[in-house]
């Protein structure tokens, strides 16, 4: 039975969604979650357009229960997958990485329930004017890829339920029961949780990555590339070139051709 704004939003017991994340998140892991009460999410955004509608048929084969579908706007097959979205009948569609105004009504004329992630209050009101159902407001914590403005997540839930009345679900830093309760005391409607589900049996990521989120500690991660797109990298080799590349590069076009060429010696030494 649904119990608050989220749960009447999306017909799930639990105000607990789980991210869409790229490499993580396909069928398998999204079914098993709405099947366990919360809102499971593919994530769109490793996938090419075909993969993506296998997983939602694959996802609708599994569970009878609700789940979305995270599309990143900067997505270079957008309308491909927009196709697919109204083709496959999905109800729920978190949007995120982009300016929601261009495809929210769209996907309302369809009938979809729209989410938009964002990182500041002021971005949580430009998402209401664009015609969202809900927000997900996703602080410095966030485990992915996040906003430049490196609020924490305790002081962007508050600011963001100041300026919004839309139903808001918190994210970044979030893995634990007591941490879900902070968040909802400070105006959340819900959760959205990213690494925890990361490292489920279901998720799709490799069992040496999981090990490695599940054994981090404090200060095992860094927020990078904010020339860019700002992104929270584990320390290892691959961090040491890209922070390296930071240093030595003085625009985004600079450091974009120096993250390409660590990724590929990255793929190298493996």
């Amino acid at each position: 039975m649904a119990q608050n704004k989220i749960g009447e939003l999306f017909n799930i017991e639990f105000p607990i969604i789980q991210a869409g994340m790229v490499w993580c998140s396909g069928w398998r892991l999204a079914s098993a979650v709405s099947n366990h009460g919360g809102l499971g999410i593919i994530g769109a955004g490793s996938m090419h357009p075909d993969t993506l509608e296998e997983h939602i048929r694959k996802a609708r084969k599994a569970t009878s229960k609700p789940f979305g579908v995270n599309v990143p706007l900067l997505y270079p097959e957008m309308d491909k997958v927009m196709d697919i979205l109204i083709r496959e009948k999905v109800e729920i569609v978190f949007t995120s990485a982009g300016n929601p105004k261009k495809w929210t009504p769209f996907l309302k004329e369809h009938g979809m329930t729209v989410v938009h992630v964002v990182s500041s209050a002021k971005f949580a009101l430009k998402a209401e004017e664009a015609g969202v159902d809900a927000v997900v407001a996703e602080g410095f914590e966030a485990g992915g890829h996040n906003g430049r403005e490196e609020t924490t997540t305790m002081t962007l839930i508050p600011a963001v339920r100041r300026a919004t009345k839309l139903p808001l679900i918190a994210a970044g830093g979030i893995g634990t029961g007591a941490a879900m309760v902070a968040a909802m005391a400070l105006g959340a409607d819900g959760v959205q949780i990213g690494s925890r589900f990361a490292v489920a049996e279901e998720s799709s990521a490799h069992r040496l990555f999981k090990q490695r989120v599940v054994d981090a500690v404090e200060g095992d991660t860094k927020l990078m590339l904010k020339k860019l797109a700002p992104v929270r990298l584990m320390k290892n080799h691959f961090f040491d070139l890209v922070s390296q590349a930071e240093e030595r590069c003085d625009d985004a076009d600079e450091l974009r051709t120096a993250r390409e060429r660590a990724f590929q010696e990255r793929n190298f030494r493996r």
